[in-house]
């Protein structure tokens, strides 16, 4: 439990940082960039507003995975991360689809419109050393503590480096070809990228949210922990799915049909003990004893012929 809360500690201040580093980025990016007279830069600075609302979503989340499992929710509430990356997947789109909508309309409707200033070059450029700092920050912490929606709030400001790029080439096609218009399509791209990092997030979240994992190395990892051990054989109907950075394993096994109760127990538990050495953030392992030799028709699981 000390290592969930330590866990949950450091989500906390990770929303905080990529909270307070945001909403500065954004503030800059929309106040200049409606100075300056440039779409492309508000546009980016919209995005960074919406990072604030996501970075929220996983300091509200943080809180509820710290709840302890109760009747309602036996497992815990650890499965909250991944809902919760769900939601930044909708919020992130809907920021794009609406920034596309606005920018679309300045197409169909054009009005005489001058050159950005200047200055919205320089913040951009701010914007982009700010942005990758943000972005290494969360995928280095979502990666060592295992946390889905960290690592894709981490990614989701990987792609706003990309889109403050593609701001800044659009400022330096704007300026040389002296065409504002550039600027108003920079951003209508800017807006289509928004939409697609949402799409992917939201595909990726649907693994956990249908017990699928991503690694299937483990399987082997589990095979080969109970041939390891003496008087058990044919693993079988495996599974394995995680919640939240941690893995539920359930798990059929063969012993000698003359064991006792206490024999096969003290087996188990053998195997037990050593899928929680080799394999990190184990949860749960539940384990299912069959007599050898008997064959029964397996509607789901994993075994050693569905990996060869």
């Amino acid at each position: 439990m000390a290592i969930e809360e330590k866990r949950v500690k450091i989500i906390y201040k990770a929303s905080w940082v990529a909270i307070i580093g945001n909403a500065i980025l954004s503030v800059l990016k929309i106040v200049i960039g409606l100075i300056s007279g440039s779409i492309a830069v508000v546009a980016d600075g919209i995005d960074s507003a919406s990072d604030i609302i996501t970075s929220i979503i996983t300091l509200i989340t943080a809180k509820i995975i710290s709840k302890p499992p109760n009747p309602k929710f036996a497992y815990g509430y650890g499965r909250a991360d991944t809902i919760a990356t769900k939601a930044l997947a909708f919020i992130i789109f809907f920021a794009g689809a609406q920034l596309t909508l606005s920018t679309i309309d300045v197409i169909i409707n054009p009005t005489e419109r001058e050159l950005p200033g200047i200055i919205s070059v320089y913040i951009i450029i701010i914007s982009i050393i700010g942005k990758y700092g943000l972005a290494w920050y969360l995928n280095k912490t979502g990666k060592k503590i295992d946390s889905q929606m960290l690592i894709a709030n981490g990614r989701n400001m990987q792609n706003d480096v990309v889109i403050s790029i593609s701001v800044l080439v659009g400022l330096a096609f704007t300026y040389w070809f002296k065409l504002p218009i550039l600027d108003v399509i920079t951003a209508l791209f800017v807006s289509f990228y928004i939409m697609y990092i949402a799409f992917k997030i939201f595909m990726q979240t649907n693994r956990d949210l249908m017990d699928g994992i991503d690694d299937t190395d483990i399987y082997k990892q589990i095979i080969g922990i109970v041939n390891s051990v003496e008087g058990v054989e044919n693993p079988h109907r495996i599974r394995v799915r995680k919640l939240a950075n941690l893995y539920l394993v359930a798990l059929d096994l063969e012993v000698d049909g003359d064991l006792s109760v206490n024999e096969a127990h003290e087996i188990c538990s053998k195997v037990e003990v050593l899928i929680n050495e080799k394999i990190d953030n184990i949860y749960d392992i539940l384990i299912h004893i069959d007599p050898m030799g008997i064959k029964e028709d397996e509607a789901y699981g994993v075994s050693e012929n569905d990996l060869t």
